[in-house]
């Protein structure tokens, strides 16, 4: 019972953590790149370790090289001298040295090629790896491009839709302020035919008659006699010739 609903539990938490991996791969990426340098931290620490073997080897050949061509000497000096058994203890040496020697030899070359193995193969992982995650950032950069360009097809599609459906509206629109346009100029002409035009005209004549009369005051006043017929409400004055003489002025 209690295994099922931990498997459960897990199921659920291994779906919510997968919801999370889609929405965001950029922190996926990220995730598995600082885990890469960590493993190359780890692999370099362990190369290095290596390395120091092989120094280590390196200068063991070397001081037993040193101690070979020693023993070597005084086994030849003290063989030269007459002296026999000093000669085959130091000859004795020199075999165990040699021996030892070969041995190192065969480690430290051993060494070396492994070394040299472990230094390609990690430049061969870390290569891999970094060409996933360049492939990854390009994917992850296309399917962000992709994603917006299918949103903006879609917005598109749907402005495409809701544009074509109102034509319906448009058109009730059309119909609406014609409808009022109409009814507006029937206002009008019924406001204009029902003004009294006569009510107008005797205004007109009562006022182009309070003109004429005075302008005849003023004429009397100047001492003018006013042609008969001459226009005063048009507004052009009359001629000096309608008016009459031009008084003569005496020196």
């Amino acid at each position: 019972m209690f295994s099922r609903l931990s498997n459960l539990i897990r199921g659920f938490f291994g779906l919510f953590i997968s919801g999370l991996e889609r929405q965001n791969p950029e922190a996926l990426l990220e995730v598995e790149k600082e885990n890469l340098r960590k493993q190359i931290s780890n692999y370099n620490q362990g190369l290095a370790a290596h390395a120091g073997l092989c120094e280590k080897l390196v200068g063991q050949i070397r001081r037993q090289e040193s101690e070979e061509r020693e023993l070597n000497a005084k086994a030849m000096a003290n063989l030269t001298a007459g002296n026999r058994d000093v000669a085959a203890q130091y000859a004795l040496r020199l075999q165990t040295v040699r021996r030892e020697l070969a041995e190192n030899r065969a480690q430290a070359k051993q060494a070396e090629t492994t070394y040299q193995e472990l230094l390609r193969a990690r430049e061969v992982a870390v290569k891999n790896a970094q060409s996933k995650i360049e492939a990854l950032k390009f994917a992850i950069d296309d399917m962000k491009i992709k994603k917006a360009t299918a949103e903006l097809t879609e917005m598109a599609s749907g402005m495409i839709g809701q544009i074509g459906s109102s034509g319906d509206t448009l058109n009730r629109l059309h119909d609406i302020v014609e409808e009022e346009r109409t009814k507006a100029a029937g206002r009008a002409r019924v406001a204009r035919d029902s003004m009294n035009t006569s009510d107008i005209l005797v205004k007109e004549a009562e006022q182009k008659a309070l003109a004429d009369q005075a302008l005849a005051e003023f004429a009397a006043q100047a001492g003018i006699a006013l042609a008969p017929g001459a226009p005063s409400a048009t507004g052009v004055p009359p001629t000096r010739e309608a008016i009459g003489p031009t008084p003569t002025v005496t020196q």
